[in-house]
């Protein structure tokens, strides 16, 4: 039915019917070559330079998807870095926490050993002062007792004992017989 209407719209040329949508030879002709100019001015300039883009743009990309690969290789390293760090530094403070544990363990037993060793001093000092004490009370008192024995003698069996060798003489067996009393009591 369209081909009727433009048919009947045509005017014959000629004997041939025109159409009015077909162009003229010439136009087509023209045109052709035109387009096929067009078609060489878009292949030659247009085309390499989409292409160039294309491929700048796909180089980007995939240099960027490498380099978002390498960064992912790197992190991954320095993760493992950072983790054998880390348990690096974990056994150093484990080992020095050991470490000063065991220095601890030893100045405590080194300063008990020194307050062991001050306080026998001190006990042994003690000891041999008391000791020097007792033997110095019990020597004055000794002498004392002579001292007192020896007038209480003089006085009793009426004789002087003031030489000294006498003295001491009836100063120990006063003593002596003392020591006897006294241990004859205790052992009733």
């Amino acid at each position: 039915m369209l081909v009727a209407a433009f048919a009947a719209a045509g005017e014959e040329v000629e004997g041939n019917p025109t159409y009015p949508i077909l162009p003229h030879l010439g136009e087509l002709i023209v045109g052709i070559i035109f387009a096929i100019i067009i078609y060489a001015v878009i292949a030659k300039k247009v085309v390499p330079r989409l292409e160039a883009m294309y491929e700048e743009r796909r180089a980007a990309i995939e240099g960027n998807v490498e380099k978002a690969e390498k960064a992912q290789a790197e992190a991954q390293v320095a993760l493992e870095q950072y983790k054998a760090q880390l348990a690096d530094a974990r056994g150093e403070a484990n080992r020095i926490r050991e470490e000063a544990r065991q220095q601890g363990a030893q100045i405590l037993a080194e300063m008990r050993e020194q307050a062991q060793a001050e306080s026998e001093r001190i006990t042994t000092a003690a000891r041999a002062t008391i000791e020097a004490e007792r033997v110095q009370a019990t020597a004055q008192l000794r002498a004392e007792v002579g001292r007192l024995a020896t007038d209480l003698a003089g006085r009793i069996v009426g004789e002087s004992l003031q030489d000294s060798a006498r003295q001491s003489g009836v100063v120990d067996r006063f003593l002596a017989d003392l020591e006897r009393s006294e241990s004859g009591a205790s052992s009733r």
